[in-house]
């Protein structure tokens, strides 16, 4: 989709919204924000790096009416610099502004407070101490990811936790190097890691740890172990056979498909059935056309030699 399209996206479930959100990533984020709300932490909501909706989407199920919710990203706009540019280009060419608030609104009645810029003015737009939950997956470029952090912490409050995204892709070692070199150097404590994201606090990390680990030693599709950190005791998840979280409805979900060029209401397309446990009616016997030898025995006779015509004859009469 580009700018120009005038056809926004009306996505009829989660699945639909292009993006990157795997299963156990979506089991964790419900895990952590309903935690948050059954024990009515305060605070706000924020990601910085939306693409097309599909992770800010799953968020807003987690917001109360007096949360706010930011979600900070360049859409349509111009990089600040030339790396960025190149990065946007690449990987997101086709992001719009416009299709992510389409999407958003199928599934929920209020936007988010969007911000349209760099994730650097973050910080002048969303006060310290007010968010409980924050997810970075904007740039993969080493500064801005580490500057995105080093924001989060103002921001975040002190039981809040932080998402990263990508922190050991391998296209993007900018985001690795940011996120363990906040553990060493910006006290950021590590809670749990999966194949794609890193969750972390600064605040007492043991509470959650402890909390998660009985949570995940009553599942049977997710498996994980425990490992030392830089002096932290960090879990490891394997999410490969996660199953999904209940998602949020969109309010398109209940359409019907449009109806078929003839008018009968049904797609255009072919539709198997299942196999009847009755035989398939025997096609009527069709009668072979009559032979005529004679033809036949002209031909033989213009385009065989003599000396075979006549044998042939000869046989004929003897039968």
């Amino acid at each position: 989709m580009t700018s120009s399209t005038t056809e926004l996206p009306r996505p009829k479930a989660l699945s639909e919204v292009k993006g990157w959100f795997r299963a156990v990533d979506q089991q964790l984020f419900d895990w952590f924000l309903s935690g948050q709300m059954d024990r009515a932490q305060r605070g706000d909501l924020l990601e910085l790096g939306a693409y097309m909706g599909k992770s800010a989407i799953f968020m807003a199920s987690y917001r109360r009416a007096e949360d706010a919710f930011t979600v900070c990203d360049l859409f349509d706009s111009v990089a600040p610099d030339s790396a960025n540019l190149k990065e946007m280009n690449k990987s997101y060419s086709t992001l719009t502004r416009r299709a992510f608030e389409a999407n958003f609104s199928a599934f929920h009645e209020r936007l988010p407070e969007v911000v349209q810029a760099p994730t650097s003015v973050v910080a002048d737009r969303v006060a310290d101490d007010s968010c409980r939950f924050a997810h970075i997956d904007a740039s993969h470029l080493y500064e801005h990811v580490y500057g995105d952090i080093e924001a989060v912490r103002d921001i975040l409050l002190p039981d809040g936790v932080v998402v990263l995204d990508d922190y050991r892709a391998e296209h993007c070692p900018g985001v690795a190097a940011a996120t363990w070199g906040a553990v060493a150097a910006l006290d950021l404590h590590p809670i749990c890691v999966t194949g794609t994201k890193f969750y972390g606090t600064w605040g007492d990390p043991e509470p959650l740890r402890d909390a998660l680990l009985e949570w995940l030693a009553a599942r049977d599709d997710m498996w994980h172990e425990v490992q030392q950190v830089a002096g932290h005791g960090m879990i490891r998840i394997d999410g490969r056979k996660a199953t999904e979280p209940k998602h949020p409805v969109s309010r398109y979900s209940a359409e019907e498909e449009p109806a078929a060029a003839d008018g009968t209401g049904a797609p255009d397309v072919p539709v198997q059935h299942a196999a009847s446990s009755r035989p398939a009616p025997a096609r009527p016997a069709t009668t072979a056309p009559p032979r005529r030898p004679g033809r036949a025995r002209a031909l033989a006779k213009d385009l065989l030699p003599p000396i075979v015509t006549r044998a042939l004859a000869r046989r004929r009469r003897g039968r």
